[in-house]
């Protein structure tokens, strides 16, 4: 697949291959197809009879891959460049982490379409069970044994694969759709919760539970999202969260969008993550064109990063705070913030969602001023900050409202895939920004705040708060050590040329034409990039099959594992404790659906 090694092969990185050797001893030196690409860890492809032998020898090594970070699939039919990978009409992989050894690991399972069967991964990771779910009805691979294998982001009506390459991608190319009476009838039935279906009784020991929808429309759900509890009393038995209503298909998208027109796209992922969510897509598009970005361009990335961060954590404390009970902190919060969008838009023209980042640098060089905005806004924060802390973070009720409540320690954590503050307020000291720096974190000076072994909803708050101070570290950083020079790569992948050179010079004219109405054809490879996103781990797995556009792209997604951990942590607890405890995840819905 890869025509030449250059400095993102793995196969550069010996210790990430030690692992491989580890596999061969166990299982044979011919038990797997070891694939090359600019991944940065390895990749093997495996039958399927080999999986949960695999997943079960990894998951108890001495230093463990402790965690299934991604599951999904990939339809192989129309792959044009598929040189020395197995034969297959599908394919199904997983992502495991070992945060012992700072390693990744990517298992394939090459599929045919008279057999779209594998083994379900949840007798190894029982956080692979929301994931199998959404494999299951985007491409039709059934997971044997999975404990309720039926939609999770699709309605139950819904016939056909979407992720599958012969579904239709635009509204154009379906039949017209009608929406009647009957129709409406027949979706509103299908939203009826059963509970036998999912294992629940209706009463118990001659007590009668109650059912009680949460959402999809409340406030305290945080978005259009709805779970059904099993309550006695005030008592929560079970629950079941219930996702999907604001599915936009965003990887379908990316299968029909150039490289560079689908960048509006990833600000949308996680609407107040900003430019922070653009930088796992344009970092993985970069490595597949093998593209080094000026040292001003890193610094710029950075700088618009930790702003998001600033503006994402001070919505999240506040609203947090909001949910225990006190107002004032909220209208604080969005004072600050206005200031942080102030600055933000007389950088990149505007404000929640910029679309500012490009492939091979930014849109355009920082505007006359921005140092004096930043410095003002460097001024302002601390103080303000302590107000957050000193008028309810630091109030005793709250502290008794949130402490010890929804509390969870580093192996559960690791069992349903939490990342950021969640994992971190367990005592996992682990920070992508850290541990596998990215355009240029690694010349920046900050602490990673960590908990003291048990994440409960006030250390994760307070994890955030700590963050805070240390992204305003970061930023200043930026202010007093911004480079001289382009915002742009000497390129032809890169951006598109600047507006005086297109109107003055017909070859740059052409090429610009060429990049913006046809959009820049990738090498053949795959690629990922993993980046400390607001609410935790965000990353892009890309597959270019050497076109325009993306043949896959996977978006992996914090808030998607973090509220399917929600039953195993709340069982117990009470219905005020559950809201406390969704104020403390730090989740937005489009996050979740994509």
């Amino acid at each position: 697949m890869v025509q030449k090694i250059d400095k993102f092969l793995v196969q550069d990185n010996k210790k990430n291959l030690l692992i491989i050797d580890e596999l061969k001893n166990a299982f044979g030196e011919d038990f797997c197809v070891l694939q090359k690409s600019k991944i940065g860890f390895p990749i093997i492809w495996i039958n399927k009879t080999f999986l949960l032998k695999v997943g079960k020898f990894l998951y108890n090594l001495s230093r463990p891959y402790s965690m299934l970070f991604d599951l999904h699939g990939v339809d192989e039919r129309f792959r044009s460049y598929r040189d020395g990978l197995p034969q297959a009409d599908f394919s199904v992989f997983y992502h495991l982490i070992s945060f012992d050894r700072n390693s990744d690991l990517m298992i394939k399972v090459p599929l045919f379409s008279d057999d779209l069967v594998v083994p379900t991964f949840t007798k190894v990771f029982p956080n692979a069970n929301w994931y199998e779910r959404e494999t299951w009805e985007m491409f039709g691979i059934v997971f044997d044994n999975h404990p309720f294998l039926t939609r999770i982001i699709m309605p139950h009506w819904w016939k056909g694969y979407p992720l599958r390459k012969d579904h239709p991608a635009r509204a154009t190319e379906c039949t017209p759709f009608f929406f009647d009476e009957k129709k409406e009838d027949l979706q509103m039935n299908s939203l009826q919760f059963k509970p036998e279906l999912w294992g629940m009784k209706r009463k118990n020991d001659n007590v009668d539970f109650m059912f009680l929808n949460l959402g999809p429309n409340h406030p305290s759900s945080h978005g259009a999202f709805r779970i059904v509890l099993q309550l006695d009393g005030e008592n929560i038995i079970d629950c079941v969260p219930d996702i999907g209503y604001h599915h936009r298909g965003a990887e379908k998208m990316a299968e029909r969008q150039s490289w560079h027109s689908y960048i509006p796209y990833t600000d949308r992922i996680e609407y107040l993550g900003g430019c922070i969510n653009e930088m796992p897509y344009v970092l993985a598009i970069e490595k597949l064109a093998n593209i080094s970005v000026p040292k001003k361009v890193e610094v710029i990335r950075v700088m618009l990063s930790e702003l998001f961060r600033i503006n994402s954590h001070l919505l999240y404390i506040s609203t947090f705070i909001q949910d225990v009970g006190c107002m004032t902190p909220v209208f604080f919060a969005f004072t600050d913030r206005q200031k942080i969008y102030d600055l933000i838009e007389s950088i990149t023209g505007a404000r929640m969602h910029p679309a500012w980042f490009r492939i091979g640098g930014v849109a355009h060089d920082l505007p006359k001023g921005w140092n004096i905005l930043l410095k003002d806004f460097l001024k302002w924060m601390p103080s303000r900050l302590k107000y957050y802390i000193k008028l309810s973070l630091k109030n005793t009720i709250l502290i008794n409202r949130s402490k010890g409540v929804a509390k969870y320690n580093k192996k559960e954590a690791l069992k349903w895939g939490v990342t950021g503050s969640g994992l971190r307020a367990t005592g996992c000291n682990f920070d992508v920004r850290k541990s596998r720096p990215y355009s240029g974190y690694e010349n920046y000076v900050f602490e990673v705040p960590t908990g003291s072994g048990v994440s409960d909803c006030y250390s994760r708050v307070m994890i955030k708060v700590e963050e805070i101070y240390q992204s305003l570290s970061i930023l200043k950083q930026c202010l007093n050590n911004m480079p001289d020079g382009p915002f742009k790569a000497e390129h032809i992948l890169t951006t598109p040329p600047p507006k005086e050179l297109v109107l003055n010079d017909i070859d740059t004219m052409i090429s610009h034409f060429l990049q913006v109405s046809w959009g820049p054809v990738m090498p053949v490879n795959e690629s990922f990039q993993m980046i400390e996103a607001t609410k935790g781990i965000n990353s892009y797995y890309l597959i270019s099959d050497g076109g325009t556009m993306s043949y896959r792209t996977r978006i992996r997604t914090p808030s998607f594992p973090h509220l399917q951990q929600i039953p195993s942590v709340i069982r117990g607890s009470l219905i005020s404790d559950l809201i406390v405890y969704l104020g403390s995840i730090d989740f937005v819905m489009s996050d979740v659906d994509r």
